[in-house]
């Protein structure tokens, strides 16, 4: 196993650490009473609250600059490289951190949210690119999904901070979890220093010797090596075939093709947008607050409680995500989830929520819920959006499947207080919400079925065969013949894997092509 590869996968995952640190923190603070006398508004009995509107643009407004961050991380990506883009987006955020941490004002407060996101929303682009340009075929879904284990720690170390400060006095109690993440980007950065350029990039870029010095130094052998040889020809060759497709345009994302481009992109953007409407960031967002509502007695320990679940849980993902592959995972971890977002609903609506026995049924499959989420959807989501596009559109299509994921956050983030609140102007939902979550799980399930398919331990050059040659449901058929190293006829009459082995591209006639059966 190529160590440099495997330490740059976990290494470059710390970018997902920023993401889950950041989102995480925000829930518990909003309840300091430090924080409340700071922002929010003085109630008759002497007591602090945040408005509704004051509670959504704080939540949320981190999400309008992760949108814009993700969007930029296309062209940033594609000028400067993976690795410096990276770079710029961790000094964008830590600007972001020092406004939160220093800022008396709401207005100061909201726009180091606004560019603290936008650094998360640039590396939540370029570290999954970065990661799978970069790691083993055989290894890449436990690497890319590695950024997803990082987010659910930094989640956890948040709500642990959180709940280690939240007595302090002053200023401090919220100061100390915001500006501790002065320390993740310092490692981050860090860590970029030592690490290599994407080989795929300084390709696409026509920087040849450079890329082979890097893919050497991931599959830590010599440059002159087999090994390297091989990969670098697949990686030319494919580039090659590509660029007689389009070049790399925006326009370019929205052409079908033999290549099924569009498909590829919009794929991946729907799966983003899934990932929040399951409602996870209801819980990681809102958590501390519905429990508190809902009359449990210590809201801090269970957001810690869910936190603990949802790191715990995404380590079998890691785990079995290169062994059971994408599509079966994808389909139980939907079903699993909207099964228990129906519990919890159907709970709140035949016992009050005050209930003792209701609460306990609402915390356990709120951990299932969260279980299912961590080892299936949160990690694929992930592997899926950076596996699926073709090389000259993969940031671009990252860009855009990542920017879904942002803006479905930030109005699930701005909305949920105005759907679970009471009062003039509210919905009043409560768990009523969660019959929500759990459609648009069962929603899921279906996309699913009909449009992810199966791609584990092919190259990325061989998902371009794939989406040539079959279709979702027919994927992993196809994708054993191309381990196998069959013979096979491209639809586009350009493209072939033949007996010569898995990473062999060769010219062939459109009229020899046929067409794997349905599966």
């Amino acid at each position: 196993m190529p160590s440099l590869a495997v330490f740059l996968g976990i290494f470059a995952s710390f970018g997902g650490f920023l993401f889950g640190y950041d989102t995480g923190y925000i829930a518990g603070c909003k309840e300091m009473q430090a924080f409340l006398r700071v922002y929010g508004d003085l109630q008759a009995d002497g007591t602090y609250k945040l408005s509704t509107g004051t509670d959504s643009l704080i939540t949320s407004i981190l999400s309008a600059g992760t949108f814009v961050g993700a969007l930029a991380a296309s062209t940033i990506g594609d000028w400067l490289g993976r690795r410096l883009g990276i770079a710029i987006y961790v000094a964008v955020f830590s600007v972001g951190v020092a406004l939160q941490t220093g800022g008396t004002s709401l207005g100061t407060f909201a726009a180091g949210r606004v560019l603290a996101g936008l650094g998360v929303g640039g590396t939540s682009v370029l570290v999954p690119v970065y990661q799978a340009e970069c790691a083993p075929r055989h290894i890449r879904g436990m690497i890319v999904s590695g950024y997803q284990w990082f987010i659910t720690v930094g989640l956890l170390i948040a709500a642990i901070v959180v709940d280690q400060t939240k007595d302090h006095s002053g200023k401090s109690a919220y100061q100390i979890p915001i500006g501790i993440q002065f320390v993740w980007g310092a490692i981050l950065a860090f860590g970029l220093l030592i690490l290599p350029e994407s080989p795929r990039w300084l390709l696409f870029k026509g920087r040849e010797e450079a890329a082979r010095a890097s893919l050497a130094r991931l599959a830590s052998a010599d440059v002159s090596s087999d090994a390297v040889s091989k990969e670098y020809d697949e990686i030319l060759a494919t580039l090659e075939e590509e660029r007689k497709y389009g070049g790399g345009s925006w326009s370019d994302c929205l052409r079908m093709g033999p290549q099924r481009t569009f498909q590829r992109i919009i794929t991946g953007m729907i799966l983003q947008a899934f990932t929040q409407l399951s409602g996870i960031n209801f819980i990681f967002y809102y958590g501390t607050s519905f429990f508190t509502a809902s009359g449990i007695s210590n809201p801090f320990l269970i957001t810690i409680a869910t936190n603990v679940v949802n790191v715990g849980m995404t380590i079998p993902g890691m785990l079995l995500v290169d062994r059971l592959g994408r599509r079966p995972m994808l389909l139980y971890g939907s079903a699993g989830m909207a099964v228990s977002q129906i519990i919890v609903a159907a709970v709140g609506v035949a016992r009050p929520i005050t209930d003792q026995a209701a609460q306990k049924v609402l915390v356990a499959f709120v951990c299932i819920f969260i279980a299912h989420f961590a080892s299936c959807m949160a990690p694929l989501s992930w592997i899926v959006t950076s596996e699926l596009p073709p090389y000259a559109l993969r940031t671009k299509s990252m860009s855009l499947s990542t920017a879904s994921n942002w803006i479905f956050n930030f109005a699930i983030g701005y909305a949920t207080p105005y759907l679970v609140n009471t009062g003039p102007g509210n919905a009043g939902l409560k768990t009523n919400v969660f019959w929500i979550w759990g459609g648009c799980c069962l929603a899921c399930f279906v996309f699913t079925y009909f449009m992810i398919p199966e791609t584990k331990q092919l190259s990325l050059e061989q998902i371009d065969l794939l989406y040539l040659n079959a279709t979702p449901r027919t994927s992993n058929s196809y994708r054993m013949e191309l381990i196998n190293g069959g013979i096979h006829r491209m639809r586009s009459g350009r493209l072939s894997v033949s007996d010569k082995g898995a990473g062999a591209i060769e010219h062939v006639d459109e009229s020899t092509y046929t067409k794997p059966e349905e599966a």
